[in-house]
């Protein structure tokens, strides 16, 4: 079954272009000029990712992204953000705001199409793993992208619950800071690799007893570490 690809872009020649490339990718697309036509569309049928130009006619994108990670039905669409404002703190923005990438125009086609494809098989893992019991206390649910401590919902930012979800995969194995910032923003590494450790802190400091099990490997990076005596 082929990936449902939306593209929200105002200048019709690469809206075109990129609707061409994408159904020559294996990908069916469905084309807008602005923001509002998607989000009504969205009420109907959801796609399998999203790229969204930030300067649009009726919306800025962040706005759109913020939208769509504050409603529950919309909250896990893949969005890969295009726009030609290419300063750190839109990059920072759009990333903070749960962009899954963010791409600087002029791109490569080929690259964008690479960056689909990484953000797409991240997408599947997560729906795939479901739900991971880390004890009888404290679980992991891939697909709500929640967290739960006996029985309560912990109050996760995305990307601590994605740092979670990396270093839960592979139990024991160092993950270093780099790595953990691939994990998040694929190749866009704007943020500085301490940012890391401050995630890793509000991680720790929401997960209870749990906390211990984030370890920090001193020169390497950090890994998960279940507990000896799940509960």
């Amino acid at each position: 079954m082929r990936t449902m690809i939306y593209i929200v872009e105002d200048e019709s020649d690469i809206l075109e272009l990129l609707a061409l490339k994408l159904q020559s990718a294996g990908y069916d697309t469905r084309c807008f000029t602005a923001a509002q036509p998607m989000l009504s569309v969205l009420e109907n049928q959801i796609p399998g990712l999203l790229l969204l130009d930030l300067m649009l006619p009726d919306l800025d994108g962040f706005e759109v992204c913020s939208r769509l990670r504050q409603n529950p039905a919309w909250e896990k669409i893949p969005i890969i953000m295009l726009t030609a404002r290419v300063g750190v703190e839109d990059r920072i923005s759009g990333l903070e705001l749960g962009a899954d990438d963010y791409i600087a125009k002029p791109f490569d086609t080929g690259e964008l199409i690479s960056r689909i494809k990484a953000v797409l098989r991240r997408s599947e893992w997560e729906t795939a793993k479901n739900i991971l019991q880390i004890s009888t206390r404290f679980l992991l649910d891939f697909n709500r992208y929640e967290a739960t401590l006996d029985g309560r919902r912990l109050d996760l930012t995305l990307t601590e619950f994605k740092i979670l979800q990396l270093l839960t995969k592979r139990p024991g194995w160092v993950y270093s800071r780099a790595q953990i910032l691939d994990w998040l923003w694929g190749n866009d590494k704007i943020v500085i690799e301490r940012s890391v450790d401050v995630h890793i802190k509000n991680l720790r400091d929401k997960i209870g007893d749990y906390a211990s099990s984030v370890q920090n490997i001193r020169g390497l990076g950090y890994k998960f570490e279940p507990p000896v005596k799940p509960s």
